[in-house]
């Protein structure tokens, strides 16, 4: 049975992302607290999915967000518009000359390598976009008269504060009235919770917002920390076995019987520069797994679980099929490790090579 996706032909835009993007700053192959220079990027587990399906995958996509009226905020403004990305739905804040009411995120990213596992130093508080809140997107001119086949929204962006967790749960409620699919990367970060009521508050808010969620997107951790489900099985370095992540999944589909889809990457960390990587769907009582990507070499893992998210929403908005969805997700993480920054930089005639087995011989 394939997923309910409204029309193409009734819709202005095949999938909208809610989320805050801000500046990534890189300090390469070095590390940030000797860096003297950064490669700019823009990067938001949100909309790094709206801007794979565009570049990727030629889908017209926009994101939901805000961002401080200056030139920071401009500058990341431009990185989406490179992106393809449709800014028609962003908001601006006045610039207040300091700072002081209202910013713009940054995010200090390291990538990692070998025994050096990535890391992410984020500077957004207080940011344009965790000021976002209930009332400040018209949802039904957007889905209704607009039309959107796929929403997508996550995790990160309902913790960044109270109103963003609410203003989420009035999106999901939205899109589920105009038959709009709704995916939801769980995508739990301990550190955003932190000082907002923790593990708690996290499972209180997103145990809510999964009331409307058609397609959801986690590993075991999101799923045991985020939604409270346990799941018993091996643990070792990032890996746990599929047959217990199975269990996990049937056991949430039980109580959110809304979820039509689950799937999450299955990464088996072996150092920072080398994974086992593969992923898993469950779609109408039957699990599907792609192809496996034994000791993949990775450059940048940040971005690849959305990678895998894009390419999944791609699998089907395209072929309605969830076995090309969890193949076209791997394949396109996969490769989106293989380059620099948050956001993919395959085609997809890359990603389809790769699904069919294709080698990395050279191209002429």
């Amino acid at each position: 049975m394939s997923l309910k996706i409204r029309p193409a032909s009734e819709c202005q835009y095949a999938q909208l992302s809610l989320g805050e993007v801000m500046l990534r700053l890189d300090p390469g192959e070095g590390r940030v607290r000797t860096a003297r220079h950064f490669t700019a990027w823009e990067g938001g587990g949100e909309y790094n999915t709206s801007r794979g399906l565009r570049k990727c995958f030629n889908l017209k996509t926009a994101v939901c967000t805000a961002f401080m009226d200056n030139e920071v905020g401009h500058l990341v403004e431009d990185f989406i518009m490179q992106g393809g990305v449709a800014t028609d739905f962003i908001k601006w804040r006045e610039d207040d000359g300091i700072g002081r009411t209202v910013r713009n995120g940054l995010n200090f990213t390291e990538r990692g390598f070998g025994i050096r596992g990535a890391v992410g130093v984020p500077d957004r508080g207080n940011t344009a976009a965790s000021q976002l809140k209930p009332g400040d997107f018209d949802w039904d001119y957007i889905f209704g008269k607009l039309g959107v086949r796929w929403f997508h929204t996550g995790g990160i962006f309902a913790a960044l504060s109270e109103s963003t967790a609410a203003l989420t749960i009035e999106a999901v409620k939205a899109a589920n009235k105009y038959g709009t699919v709704v995916s939801y990367d769980l995508n739990y970060r301990p550190s955003l919770w932190k000082t907002i009521g923790g593990l708690k508050k996290a499972q209180e808010v997103n145990r809510e917002i999964a009331k409307y969620v058609d397609v959801m997107i986690g590993n075991e951790e999101d799923f045991t920390a985020s939604l409270g489900f346990e799941v018993k099985g091996q643990e070792t370095l990032g890996h746990i076995e599929t047959d217990a992540f199975k269990t996990m999944i049937e056991t949430a589909v039980k109580e959110f019987p809304n979820f039509k889809v689950a799937a999450t990457t299955l990464r088996h960390v072996i150092t920072a520069t080398v994974n086992d990587w593969s992923a898993i769907l469950w779609h109408d009582g039957k699990f599907h797994e792609s192809r496996k990507y034994p000791g993949l070499e990775i450059l940048d893992r940040v971005g690849g679980g959305d990678s895998f998210a894009s390419g999944l929403q791609f699998g089907f908005l395209s072929k309605n099929d969830p076995q090309a969805a969890v193949d076209y997700g791997a394949a396109h993480g996969a490769f989106a490790s293989t380059t620099p920054g948050d956001t993919s930089m395959a085609t997809q005639k890359e990603v389809e090579k790769l699904m069919k087995g294709g080698s990395a011989r050279v191209v002429r």
